[in-house]
């Protein structure tokens, strides 16, 4: 009677790590399925983020330019009017041609800053994933370090059994 007692309290420990393992290695998928969307989330704030900024600069500096040319095309209009001071109107559109050259420097300087924001954006973007890819190599090599003391647990079980069954015989 003692046997069977016995052999039934190993089979229901078993199941229970059995049942242990199962659990855990559920929730292991589950934490990896949220790490990543929890990194696509982010990613993708990040993106409508900076998406939002330059659509905001980018209608701003369109209605300064509407306003510049509709300024521009009275002078145009003022200029055909008058053509006593063509000269002075002369002048005018001569500070005016300045002005959008002016303008065209300080967007390609513009340019110029969204693409390097944008290159750092990309070295960051390869800094985290190396983060990533390190700490997933760190977690694997905990996953292997833990079913190694499970299959070490599982020979020293199966080395009490075999202690037991020489004591009962």
């Amino acid at each position: 009677m003692k046997n069977p007692l016995q052999t039934l309290l190993m089979s229901l420990a078993l199941c229970l790590c059995a049942l242990c393992t199962w659990q855990w290695y559920g929730q292991v998928l589950q934490r990896k399925a949220m790490t990543a969307l929890a990194q696509v989330n982010y990613d993708e704030s990040t993106a409508i983020q900076g998406y939002t900024n330059t659509i905001n600069n980018m209608d701003h500096q369109i209605a300064q330019m509407d306003a510049r040319l509709s300024d521009l095309r009275d002078t145009i209009n003022s200029n055909t009017v008058t053509i006593v001071g063509l000269q002075q109107d002369n002048s005018r559109l001569n500070i005016v041609v300045d002005q959008y050259s002016n303008a065209v420097v300080v967007l390609q300087g513009q340019m110029k800053q969204a693409n390097e924001s944008i290159r750092r954006q990309n070295d960051t973007m390869k800094d985290l994933v190396s983060q990533r890819d390190d700490f997933v190599a760190r977690l694997n090599e905990s996953i292997k370090e833990r079913n190694d003391i499970v299959t070490k647990y599982n020979e020293l079980t199966k080395q009490l059994e075999q202690i037991q069954s020489k004591k009962q015989k």
